[in-house]
């Protein structure tokens, strides 16, 4: 490390955070700059309604790598719970257990219809579309046209809002897989798959903090600071300025009361929108990569937190016990809804003396920012969000609806439609011969559906190269070889050894 190497990093959520403690325990001079004037955390943040908990779309702690396995449980410890990992999904208005069981499938879909997804399976494996560029080309080439129309078309198109052929065949391979709802389905209904190819198993527990996810990047902060960093909220960048004869970064910006804020470093971790970040760069970036940026896209998210009343004695018992349902359902706009007391007890308050079970539902749609649905009042979406829950009949009657909370989450999803890899290409061009010392990290840093543990090592490995002097580990290549995080696997770590750029 060079002497004098100091790091600004922008961005409080699992990769900036992990990239500060990272640092900080190294003893570089570091300082986080989140955006956000409450939480920490990102989109991987607790809020809180009152003692009512919410996890923005849902955070299961499991990786296939020991490092980061082991940065868990270095900041929270014995908070960290081992939670059962269970999901259904509602399709055609029957739900059914993810992963599936021959004969519920058999039952519910129907031995004609189970054949014609087979025959369709069989088509597709000798007459595939080449090449496959598209999320529909993939899925029907892994598993026909007739399980892509049933299980993957209704909703894959509500998350994204745009054609399955629009979607680039990366989204599929990085996030479907060797296993998935087809794929379940065809080892349900052909049992003698099984003997020419071993499938993976799904994961059948993951660990959660006690308080949600936010209690991990919460804990994360306290230890930066402890170890000499800074951690400040309501710090949103505006600007980046480089500074060639000093090989120094300004970074810039004003919090919500008009402040404004400058910090100086060699180095910046950026995690902030890869649009967003191009169009702040100064000297400007070139017309070709601010072109880039603008075209690309993103989806946004909107969770209607909902207190019900349970019925049950245990957790979710009345309602359902599962982490979260997907719903396939195309006659409701809703894309999942998770149970909170679920994921952790302690995400809902216990019942005051009189009061009946409650339980706290996180109702979860899909939009653009400026939509119909994004542009609606906050009455107007949890009076959606209860007609919903009625009809998809998680709610048995109205009056087990007790109040509801609107979160919106702007960016949430980076959109990986035909162009977006090139898009990507140009803008790292851009910052490799233009901007030094600027790393990106995250998912939407790196316009990369990360997942959580993924995130992190990006912005660990950004660390690391600062601390090491030069790029030793490539962060593009994390989670390249689409290696589907729920698979368990055997090969240990995803960090080391060292890949050179």
């Amino acid at each position: 490390m060079k002497q004098g190497t100091s790091v600004v990093i922008i961005g409080g959520g699992p990769a900036g955070l992990s990239a500060a403690l990272t640092l900080a325990e190294e003893k570089v001079p570091v300082s986080v700059l989140e955006a956000d004037p409450i939480y920490l955390g990102g989109i991987a943040r607790t809020v809180r309604h009152g003692e009512y908990l919410t996890d923005i779309g849902g955070h299961r702690f499991f990786s296939k790598s020991r490092e980061i396995e082991d940065f868990w449980s270095r900041v929270l410890g014995d908070d960290l719970l081992e939670r059962p990992r269970s999901s259904r999904i509602l399709f055609r208005g029957k739900l059914f257990s993810y992963p599936l069981r021959a004969i519920e499938v058999l039952r519910k879909i129907g031995y004609g219809e189970s054949l014609l997804c087979i025959a369709s399976y069989i088509k597709s494996h000798f007459l595939p579309v080449k090449p496959a560029k598209t999320f529909e080309d993939w899925v029907v080439n892994r598993f026909g046209k007739r399980l892509f129309q049933l299980f993957f078309k209704t909703y894959t198109e509500k998350v994204w809002g745009i054609s399955c052929d629009r979607i680039s065949a990366d989204w599929a391979a990085q996030r479907i897989n060797s296993l998935s709802l087809g794929v379940a389905i065809l080892n349900a209904l052909s049992p003698w798959r099984n003997g020419s190819k071993k499938v993976k198993t799904l994961l059948e527990s993951f660990r959660y903090p006690r308080k949600g996810p936010g209690m991990m990047w919460e804990v994360c902060a306290e230890k930066i600071v402890k170890a000499g960093g800074t951690v400040a909220l309501d710090s949103p960048v505006d600007q980046l300025t480089w500074d060639s004869p000093t090989s120094q970064w300004t970074v810039e910006g004003t919090n919500t009361d008009g402040v404004k804020f400058k910090h100086r470093a060699s180095h910046v971790i950026s995690t902030m929108p890869l649009s967003a970040l191009i169009t702040a760069l100064r000297p400007p970036a070139s017309e070709l990569a601010l072109a880039a940026a603008r075209s690309l896209r993103y989806r946004d998210f909107i969770t209607i937190s909902v207190i019900v009343e349970d019925g049950g004695k245990g957790a979710g018992d009345g309602i359902f016990q599962e982490n979260w349902l997907y719903i396939h359902d195309p006659s409701v706009k809703v894309g999942r809804i998770q149970n909170y007391k679920s994921w952790s007890p302690e995400m809902v308050p216990a019942p005051t003396s009189g009061q009946s079970p409650r339980t706290f539902l996180g109702v979860e749609y899909f939009c653009f920012k400026g939509d119909g649905l994004w542009q609606s009042s906050d009455q107007e979406l949890i009076a959606l969000a209860k007609k919903e829950l009625l009809t998809t009949g998680i709610l048995k009657k109205p009056e087990q609806f007790i109040e509801g909370f609107v979160n919106r989450q702007e960016k949430a999803y980076p959109v990986y439609d035909e162009c977006y890899q090139d898009h990507v290409r140009t803008i790292r061009d851009e910052i490799a011969s233009r901007y030094p010392g600027l790393h990106v990290s995250g998912r939407n840093g790196m316009h990369k559906y990360n997942n959580q543990d993924h995130a992190m090592m990006t912005g660990i490995l950004a660390a690391k190269n600062i601390i090491a002097g030069e790029n030793l580990w490539d962060v593009w290549r994390v989670n390249q070889d689409a290696e589907y995080l729920e698979h368990r696997s055997q090969t240990g770590g995803l960090i080391d050894p060292p890949v050179k750029t």
